[in-house]
């Protein structure tokens, strides 16, 4: 790493927006406490924040929130697009069946990242996740099926970057030894009793399923459940089959859209148009006239 990197203030102007991105809002003290910063730098870092429009402050109280300007961060990253448009009616369908909050996860370095949920569907659940947050990839079932279900040559690159963090770890070693994965491979899916990284350490658990598109690990179905609710064995029962329903689904889905994306682009070169071409208006349906409503009155 060159001399000068990383560039501590950068460094720490995005764990403050990380945090209260995942957090939601939060004062000046909680911030500082959270991500142990001195209080006087963590003044001066979201009154930048609030400048560029990244935070506000809430109208009632002195807690900062993030503002909508946040999401111009991620126009570039459409990686994960197609598996959230794949994956949403199924999410909402599991949690409508069963109750228990349902998510979509992607492997981003050594972690889980979540990328759509049904949390804020669901009272049956002790927190509200949202798009973006990470767990740890050896600490989670979305990790574990991500890492058993990854091709050799990533599983091994993935193993590698997670020893130099984990000195100990139980799931590392089954993981190297192949024990686990030769378990999630065979049942098809993975299983986390008690989570520990979470919001509420050991409340949760869950089972996870690979959404495999072409034979690739395109992302990871999850349900989530109350440790106290029931036992691992119970909730296998009860939900394992379901989610692996969905997540073959969501797999053939995405599979599906890009062929006929790839069927469109071939379209396109035949006839010499580019491709994501408009279509000519000649070839276009005329439009259909409508007899405008009267509008309707206010009781």
């Amino acid at each position: 790493m060159e001399k000068g990197v990383p560039v501590r203030s950068i460094s720490r102007c995005l764990a403050l927006l990380q945090f209260v991105n995942r957090h939601g809002p939060a004062s000046l003290m909680e911030i500082a406490r959270a991500i142990s910063l001195p209080y006087p730098t963590t003044i001066r870092i979201v009154q930048t924040l609030v400048h560029e429009g990244m935070l506000e402050c809430e109208p009632v109280r002195k807690y900062y929130r993030v503002t909508d300007l946040v999401q111009t961060l991620a126009v570039g990253s459409r990686e994960s697009a197609s598996l959230v448009t794949a994956a949403r009616a199924h999410l909402v369908a599991l949690t409508q069946k069963h109750g228990w909050p349902t998510s979509i996860a992607t492997a981003v370095g050594p972690s889980m990242m979540l990328r759509d949920s049904t949390y804020d569907m669901t009272s049956m659940a002790f927190n509200k996740y949202s798009p973006g947050y990470t767990f740890p990839m050896l600490e989670c079932a979305a990790g574990h099926a991500h890492i058993a279900f990854a091709s050799d040559t990533v599983r091994d690159c993935l193993l590698d970057g997670l020893a130099s963090d984990y000195k100990t770890s139980v799931a590392l070693a089954m993981f190297r030894s192949g024990s686990l994965i030769r378990r999630i491979r065979k049942d098809g899916y993975a299983m986390n009793d008690r989570t520990p990284h979470s919001m509420n350490p050991g409340k949760c658990s869950s089972i996870a399923v690979p959404i495999l598109e072409a034979g690739c690990v395109a992302g990871v179905l999850s349900l989530t459940f109350f440790s106290s609710s029931m036992p691992m064995a119970e909730a296998e029962r009860r939900y394992a089959a379901d989610l692996l329903l969905h997540g073959r689904a969501i797999g053939q889905a995405m599979e599906s859209r890009h062929h006929a994306e790839a069927a469109a682009q071939a379209a396109a070169v035949e006839t010499g148009a580019p491709a994501g071409a408009a279509v000519p208006p000649a070839a276009m349906p005329a439009p259909r006239s409508r007899a405008r409503k009267a509008p309707m009155a206010l009781h």
